[in-house]
């Protein structure tokens, strides 16, 4: 649909797409792993739930990833302005959750 867009620019919305996968996979990697040293450490339960939070937002944020890829490759062909990112501010947010769980139970765990 629209006029093909600078190959340039095609080809950097799609490196833009690529780079949230990435960054998708390391959050599942993240959830995996977490949970496969809380089993083996016989850490607290709670670790399991922040690494199925993990994998879920893994999984979200490549759905995300592959819409706002096409949302901008869409906007370019029809000459419209570039949308914003919507993950982003929530990713942030979401990130910033997950490392204050963490350090909580880090600095509340009895050893």
């Amino acid at each position: 649909m629209g006029d093909e867009p600078d190959p340039r620019f095609s080809m950097a919305n799609e490196r833009t797409a690529l780079a949230w996968v990435r960054t998708a996979l390391a959050f599942v990697a993240g959830g995996v792993g977490l949970t496969s040293v809380a089993r083996i450490a016989g850490l607290s339960r709670l670790l399991d739930v922040v690494a199925v939070a993990l994998c879920v937002l893994g999984a979200l944020l490549a759905v995300v990833a592959v819409l706002g890829w096409r949302r901008r490759e869409l906007a370019m062909r029809l000459d419209r302005p570039l949308p914003a990112p919507f993950a982003l501010p929530w990713l942030g947010a979401l990130v910033a959750v997950v490392a204050l769980v963490l350090a909580g139970y880090l600095a509340f765990s009895t050893r």
